[in-house]
């Protein structure tokens, strides 16, 4: 029986469990950005350029956060398409419609805001899950998802440091995330053509890191290299920070593959196990593949970073779709490629020519890629994202047993992934192919497009090399590790008339006549 009316926390579709973990996952993904990739990328460069990273992170960050709860949450995991494949979160042309029809009606989504209360506070409606509702409300989908949206730019930003006017990237960040983001967001997770064609994207491996790689590369070779001495010179200015960008930026991943089941599930705790054991593998291919193969024959820590990174994106693509075994194969294969690439394939045409500075598009571009591909072969049909069982009136799973949760029957076939190797069928790879022509060629298009857009309206998209000789201190007055002397004290601390206790202090005149 029930009570009476009376004040409640929340609404019976919301899931606690479901709804507390989606907030704690887009925290660590949010980390993944600042501090990590922040931390990270400002100690792999030289000093001088630490203050521009950071505060292109930080800029970066800012801008696509609102950017996405104005207008383009919406057009990347929204409930309707511009041209009506999408109607209120439901696919509607999944057959009977011609190919070309069919893509140009579920390429987009329509841009809006989510900043009303019911934005904020309703039920999450997005044609990205269609069996099972959401358990948590919009603004938890949202943020998660935007936590996605920031990062990607700041991953590419690896790409162009040490010339890029920090204006014109404040320029690039909304058009690239809206143009380029947003369009493979939802073509790919929002319920668009891709992801009813059948092509997989587990949590980023397309839209976040091939797309990053790419764009980086182009948005590269339009600028033009950096400054020969800072090539020559590109020694990083602070390994032990490094070391804890990259910590942060591992163990945040556990959010990034955790959180895309939408649930607090056993395939959520699996994408997390797989994440690190694929993560794990590339660090140790990478360092034995240096101590090896390389004419030092030297394991470095850089390496070590490297190999991790390659593992994480790697994974990305398929983490709670592949076993345990399944992942260390994605690990070791996706670092060795890129390994021999970096070594190797950078040594020619086009990439000889063009200054991608972090090597953006050989661990994400290229580890994204070949992750990708590796679902359509190594994807296990037992690993079941979603099972077969009993919802009640709210949504709620009930009634529901492990054996029925895996079993098929005539109203319910739980949800995974048949590779190539399980089932001896291509399908899956050549649509997980389809989708990865799309990304590159759209990312390489539009960035290159925005990139001389830019260029035209700024007069010039880098600085010129009288401002790159001096870095930091001649774009923003401030330096990561300044060289103080008491003359020389500048800030707030100085305008207090604050010193240090570590050096003498020196009483200012008095006002007082005869002082």
């Amino acid at each position: 029986m029930l009570t009476v009316i009376t004040q409640v926390p929340y609404p019976s579709w919301l899931n606690v469990g479901d709804n507390t973990w989606q907030l704690v996952a887009a925290t660590f993904v949010g980390l993944m950005s600042l501090p990590a990739l922040a931390v990270l990328y400002a100690s792999l460069v030289q000093k001088k350029w630490a203050v521009n990273v950071l505060g292109m992170m930080f800029a970066g960050f800012s801008i696509v956060m609102v950017c996405w709860y104005l207008y383009e949450y919406k057009m990347g995991f929204g409930p309707n398409s511009w041209g009506g494949g999408v109607k209120n979160g439901v696919q509607t042309q999944l057959s009977g419609v011609g190919g070309w029809t069919h893509f140009i009606d579920n390429l987009w989504g329509k841009p809006g805001s989510i900043t009303s209360p019911a934005g904020e506070q309703g039920q999450a409606i997005s044609a990205a899950n269609t069996a099972i509702p959401f358990h948590f409300p919009t603004s938890t989908l949202a943020y998660f998802q935007f936590v996605f949206a920031a990062i990607t730019p700041l991953l590419f930003m690896g790409s162009v440091l040490g010339r890029i006017k920090f204006s014109a990237w404040c320029l690039l960040v909304p058009l690239w995330s809206t143009f380029v983001y947003s369009i493979d967001a939802f073509l790919l997770w929002g319920g668009g053509y891709f992801a009813q064609e059948g092509a997989l994207d587990f949590s980023g491996g397309y839209v976040i890191h091939m797309s990053a790689g790419v764009s980086g590369f182009v948005a590269a070779w339009v600028l033009g290299p950096r400054l020969l001495r800072d090539r020559q010179h590109a020694i990083p200015n602070n390994l032990v920070m490094a070391a804890v960008g990259a910590g942060i930026l591992w163990l945040g991943w556990n959010g990034f593959n955790g959180g895309d089941p939408y649930y607090a599930g056993a395939d959520a705790a699996a994408a997390v196990v797989n994440t690190n054991l694929a993560t794990a593998a590339g660090v140790l291919v990478w360092v034995a593949m240096d101590a090896w193969f390389t004419k030092e024959k030297k394991p470095t820590f850089l390496g070590a970073v490297n190999g991790m990174i390659c593992g994480l994106v790697g994974i990305t693509p398929s983490a709670g779709w592949v076993n345990g075994q399944g992942a260390i194969a994605v690990g070791v294969i996706c670092t060795a490629v890129v390994w021999v690439a970096w070594n190797y394939l950078s040594k020619v045409r086009p990439f000889s020519k063009v200054d991608d500075a972090l090597g953006v598009i050989y661990t994400h571009g290229m580890a994204g890629l070949i992750g990708g591909l590796l679902v359509g072969v190594l994807g296990d049909p037992n690993m079941v994202e979603y099972g077969c069982g009993h919802l009640d009136a709210a949504g709620q799973v009930v009634a529901t047993t492990q054996n029925s949760y895996v079993a098929t029957s005539a109203h319910c076939t739980p949800f995974s992934v048949s590779g190539l190797i399980y089932t001896g069928s291509a399908h899956q790879l050549w649509e997980q192919f389809r989708a990865a022509v799309w990304v590159i060629l759209w990312s390489a298009v539009i960035t290159f497009i925005l990139m001389k857009l830019i260029g035209l309206v700024l007069r010039g998209a880098r600085y010129k090399d009288e401002v790159l000789e001096v870095g930091d201190l001649a774009i923003h007055g401030e330096e990561a590790f300044p060289e103080a002397t008491l003359a020389e004290r500048v800030g707030a601390f100085s305008m207090a008339g604050v010193t240090s206790s570590s050096e003498p202090s020196e009483e200012l005149p008095s006002d007082r006549p005869g002082s």
